[in-house]
C-alpha cells in the first residue's frame, strides 16, 4: 500500500514523542492605506478598454477608455511625491548646457541610443564619460568620427550592449556627416534610418532635440503599464503607439513617457509592483492590481530558563516559525464593455 502523507495532527499525535501541536497562523487581511491613513482594502478594477465604434454615416471612431482621465490624473498626483531616476537622468537632461544647440542635438541623440535596453543611472553614467574623457571639447561629432571603435567600446562599456551600439553611433556619425550636414535629422522618418535608431528614440529625439511631438515614445514600461490598465491589448510597443495616438489627445503625447518611466520606476515596477502604495488599487481603477497573503504554521515549544546554580527559573511558551508562505492574490477584472476593443 503507498504510504500516506503525514500532517499537521499526524506530527502532533506520534507516538513515543511529546511534540507539542502545530498551529495555522490566521491569514494576515490585506490591506492599504488611503489617503487619510487609515486601513483601506484593494478594490476590484475593471479593464475599460478603448473601443472602436462605428458611426451612422460609417466612419469608425475611437473612444477612449471610460476611465482614463481618472487614472492620468491619479498617476500625475502619484509622480509628484516621488523621484525617480527619469527625472534627473532621463535621456532628455544629459545633454550639456554650455554646448551650442547643434551639439546638444548631437549628445540627446547619443543618450538616446546607449538607452536601450539599459538603465537611467548607467545611461548617464556612460553619457558622462564621452563628455569628459574624449579630447576636448568633449562629445561632438567630429570626436566621435575620430575616436577608435576599441575606445568608444570601453568608453561606453556599463551599458547593454555595447558592442552593437559601438558600430551604431559609428555609422551614424558617419551618415550625419555625409548626409545631414553634421546635424541631425529634422524627422523622425529620417531618424529612423539611422542604424539601431527605432521609432521610440525618434519620437523622443524629435521632441527633446527639436521641440516638435510628432509621436509617442513608447518604451517598455508604456507598453507594460498601459497594457495593465486594460487601456488596449497590444504585442509590441510600436503596437502600443499606435492603439494610443488612437485616441490620446495630442497635447500628452510628449508627457506621457516621462509620465509613465517614472511611475514604472517608483511604483508600478516590471517585478514587485507596489500596490500597496499606489492609488489605483485602493480607488478600483487598476485591473491588474495585486496584494499579498502571508500564512504560516508555528510550533509552540516550551523554553526554559536555568540559574547560575543549575536550578530552573522559569518556563514559558513561545511560537517558533517552521514554515511560511507568501501568495499573491491577483484581482480578476470583470470583463470589458461591449464593442470592439483596441
Amino acid at each position: 500500500p503507498g504510504k500516506r502523507k503525514r500532517g499537521i495532527d499526524d506530527l502532533a499525535n506520534t507516538a513515543g514523542t511529546t511534540a507539542p501541536a502545530l498551529a495555522k497562523v490566521p491569514p494576515r487581511e490585506t490591506t492599504f492605506k488611503s489617503e487619510d491613513g487609515s486601513p483601506a482594502k484593494v478594490k476590484k478594477g475593471r479593464k475599460q478598454p478603448a473601443k472602436k465604434v462605428v458611426t451612422e454615416t460609417g466612419e469608425v471612431a475611437i473612444h477612449p477608455p471610460a476611465n482614463w482621465v481618472e487614472i492620468y490624473a491619479a498617476v500625475q498626483e502619484m509622480r509628484k511625491q516621488v523621484l525617480a531616476p527619469v527625472d534627473t537622468m532621463g535621456c532628455e537632461s544629459l545633454a550639456e548646457d554650455h554646448r551650442t544647440p547643434q551639439d546638444q542635438r548631437f549628445q540627446t541623440l547619443i543618450a538616446l541610443m546607449l538607452s536601450s535596453q539599459t538603465k537611467d543611472t548607467t545611461t548617464a553614467l556612460a553619457m558622462r564619460r564621452l563628455q569628459t574623457s574624449l579630447p576636448p571639447p568633449g562629445l561632438t561629432l567630429s570626436n566621435i568620427l575620430s575616436v577608435a571603435p576599441a575606445t568608444l567600446n570601453a568608453l561606453i562599456n556599463p551599458v547593454g550592449f555595447h558592442n552593437n551600439k559601438t558600430k551604431y553611433i559609428k555609422a551614424t556619425a558617419a551618415l550625419l556627416a555625409e548626409k545631414f550636414d553634421s546635424d541631425i535629422p529634422t524627422t523622425a522618418e529620417d531618424l529612423m534610418s539611422l542604424p539601431g535608431v527605432g521609432p521610440k528614440m525618434a519620437y523622443l529625439c524629435m521632441s527633446a532635440a527639436w521641440g516638435r511631438t510628432e509621436g509617442i515614445g513608447v518604451d517598455v514600461h508604456v507598453h507594460r503599464i498601459t497594457n495593465l490598465w486594460g487601456w488596449h491589448k497590444t504585442r509590441e510597443p510600436e503596437e502600443t503607439r499606435k492603439a494610443l495616438q488612437a485616441w490620446l489627445p495630442r497635447e500628452k503625447w510628449h508627457e506621457i513617457n516621462h509620465l509613465l518611466v517614472g511611475f514604472g520606476q517608483t511604483i508600478c515596477l516590471p517585478v514587485g509592483r507596489k500596490c500597496g502604495e499606489c492609488a489605483l488599487s485602493t480607488k478600483g481603477l487598476c485591473p491588474g492590481a495585486v496584494a499579498q497573503k502571508t500564512t504560516g504554521v508555528v510550533k509552540r515549544k516550551r523554553k526554559r530558563a536555568v540559574g547560575e546554580e543549575g536550578e530552573e527559573v522559569k518556563e514559558e511558551e513561545v511560537d517558533v516559525v517552521v514554515k511560511q508562505e507568501v501568495e499573491d492574490i491577483v484581482t480578476k477584472d470583470e470583463g470589458s464593455p461591449t464593442g470592439e476593443t483596441l
